[in-house]
């Protein structure tokens, strides 16, 4: 889906203009050629424009899911120096302040979403037509994405229903209960699973199944596994299923196949720069986890940052074929294929193959900050372990079928069955977690909801770590109403 774009008049225009204009008073009287917000909703046309315009922050989860693993013990922060994007450095070291620039990025780029939203449910009785309850379904499930991104990373925070926060109001919206938000997210996805389709006609919009899948791990991490059992058993039921070539996944022929939940689209067609990174079409985490100075086949190169640690490469146990899909051995295949590179900081000597740069896109400029690579937010695979974590730990237990999901994911690995119980089992299916899911920004808040981080994180503190800090920034032009988390 394309992003619908505003045109700001340049201040050196506008200054001419009313020099021209300062010998009358006629100005005052000239109607905007911009459409106003208020009288916006008049047709269905419009209600899908601003559906599209209410998509479009998803590509900007990029930074979200680059730092879900750099917060964890999956990969470092890389990068060309220890000063190559010093709030990426910090997060990765567990040192992260209330004034760093990406998690500000995280904080507004989301809240952009949440008011896309909301304006579109401030205005949802305005009009009626066939197949509206779809189009406030889909809102609903985005504006249920976007406050689950926040209430992961920042905890209480600001809770809008179905009004804008508009320009001067932030003052007047205090943090709510994180129980509050969650309770949000649920109503918002409920809806969505029962007015939403199976399937969608156009790539890329939500569907039942991700409404679904996205409760049942809402549900997760509230601890809620019974629910997240019940839930979750309705989108193993299908049309989803596991591919059969692992590899195929995370290449472009293999975008939005029958494992695919849910994925964010991506485009090479129009560029961006790093003066707004949140306005590429393409997947920027892509570039910034790409082989510095790379020549060599298949893939291109890029900035070396998410860089995968020894550790991960060793987590894998033997036969796993899906060890070399997720995690390039960049020595080993530059002694295959001649292919050269440079080493950047904190080197491994591995990248996180699932999303580096390929060759064959447009490498429109920068080529670096728009390449096409989708982002599978939601796949069959987490959706079948979520349901064995789920039917594990529900009270009473149901581990036969727990094991039945879990080897479902271990077959297609070519790895033989698990035949433990009890929290055996929970154990080999958090670890199936972390290896089938590496390198996709999950194993931090993993690690953090099963309450395992303080054990696997060098530098987290339990008590503080769980959350990121508020950004200063917002604090103070909220008045400084809000209570910074605890221990920043």
């Amino acid at each position: 889906m394309k992003k619908s774009k505003q045109y700001i008049v340049p201040i050196i225009l506008l200054a001419t203009m009313l020099l021209i204009t300062s010998c009358s008073d006629d100005f005052v009287d000239v109607e905007s050629v911009d459409p106003n917000s208020e009288d916006f909703f008049n047709t269905e046309q419009e209600y899908q424009d601003a559906l599209i315009a209410a998509y479009d922050p998803l590509q900007s989860t990029y930074i979200n899911v680059m730092l879900g693993e750099i917060a964890s013990d999956n990969t470092l922060a890389g990068g060309e120096s220890a000063t190559d994007v010093p709030g990426i450095q910090e997060i990765d070291d567990m040192m992260h302040t209330p004034v760093n620039a990406q998690l500000r990025d995280i904080w507004s780029w989301m809240y952009g979403g949440v008011n896309r939203t909301n304006y579109i449910m401030e205005f949802q009785n305005k009009i009626d037509f066939p197949g509206k309850n779809e189009v406030i379904a889909q809102t609903r499930f985005l504006r249920a994405y976007y406050y689950f991104e926040l209430v992961k990373w920042f905890g209480d925070v600001p809770l809008a229903i179905d009004k804008r926060i508009l320009f001067g109001e932030e003052t007047s919206f205090d943090r709510a209960p994180k129980e509050d938000v969650y309770a949000l997210i649920e109503e918002d996805l409920q809806f969505a699973a029962d007015n939403l389709p199976d399937t969608q006609s156009e790539i890329g919009r939500v569907t039942r199944g991700a409404a679904q899948a996205l409760l049942g791990k809402v549900y997760l991490f509230q601890d809620k596994f019974s629910e997240a059992a019940t839930i979750l058993e309705q989108v193993v039921a299908g049309p989803y299923d596991l591919v059969s070539d692992y590899e195929s996944i995370f290449e472009q022929a293999g975008e939005n196949n029958i494992e695919s939940v849910f994925e964010i689209q991506y485009s090479d067609e129009e560029g961006a720069g790093f003066g707004c990174l949140q306005c590429s079409e393409g997947n920027v985490a892509v570039g910034f986890n790409g082989i510095r100075n790379y020549s060599g086949p298949l893939f291109e190169s890029g900035f070396s940052f998410n860089i995968p640690t020894q550790e991960v490469f060793d987590a894998f146990e033997p036969g796993d074929i899906r060890r070399d899909v997720a995690i390039l051995d960049i020595n080993s295949w530059a002694s295959q294929t001649g292919a050269t590179f440079s080493t950047g900081f904190e080197h491994t000597g591995f990248y996180n193959r699932k999303y580096i740069a390929r060759v064959g896109d447009l490498n429109t400029g920068d080529a670096n900050l728009t390449n096409p690579n989708n982002y599978r937010a939601i796949r069959f695979a987490d959706v079948l372990l979520m349901a064995a974590e789920a039917h594990n730990r529900k009270s009473p237990s149901d581990d036969n079928r727990a094991l039945v999901y879990l080897n479902r994911v271990r077959t297609r690995a070519q790895l033989p069955d698990v035949t433990v119980t009890g929290v055996a089992l929970t154990n080999a299916i958090y670890s199936e977690r972390r290896v089938e899911l590496v390198g996709e920004g999950h194993h931090f808040f993993d690690l953090v909801r099963t309450g395992r981080a303080a054990d696997e994180i060098n530098g987290f503190v339990v008590g503080k770590h769980e959350l990121f800090p508020i950004p200063l920034i917002e604090i103070q032009l909220a008045g400084g109403i809000w209570q910074q988390n605890p221990g920043y």
